[in-house]
């Protein structure tokens, strides 16, 4: 079963995981049905926390959504590895690339803030910028997002 991705990446203070309490309802980690712009409903693993700060490795993530059974997962990224373990917690594009590597399909990655990354998906269209996140209401940068991910 190939597992549909949604990505959040941004630096700290960027509003990564308001924002995705807002798209999805969930404070922490929960299962989520989620309404697609098709019209389409899909059950949903949300994971609102950068996968780096909580000390998660790309191997310990896919495990954790396998776990779920579900075949879509959003969650969040920071663009840099972790100072404290490089190797285990390593950049955003490096936990694509294992995800990509385990068969997951990146559907689509919004990068909040100013930050320079610039992250490589086969999707074309896949990655977007939302640089003023900071300067908006919560709200405004939600339904931006929704948007872009084409959810309902």
């Amino acid at each position: 079963m190939t597992l549909t991705a949604y990505v959040l990446i941004g630096s700290p203070r960027t509003r990564k995981s308001t924002l995705l309490r807002c798209l999805t309802g969930c404070y922490s980690r929960n299962l989520r049905d989620i309404e697609l712009a098709s019209g389409q409903t899909v059950r949903l693993y949300a994971r609102v926390s950068a996968l780096q700060d909580t000390r998660t490795t790309p191997q310990d993530f896919i495990a954790e959504v396998q776990r779920q059974r579900c075949t879509h997962a959003a969650f969040i990224l920071s663009p840099q590895g972790s100072p404290l373990d490089p190797q285990g917690l390593p950049d955003a594009q490096a936990y694509l690339d294992a995800f990509g590597r385990a068969g997951w399909r990146i559907e689509r990655v919004a990068v909040l803030g100013a930050d320079p990354v610039k992250p490589q998906v086969p999707a074309r269209g896949a990655v977007a910028r939302f640089p003023n996140v900071l300067h908006q209401p919560v709200n405004a940068s939600a339904a931006l997002l929704r948007q872009h991910f084409g959810w309902r």
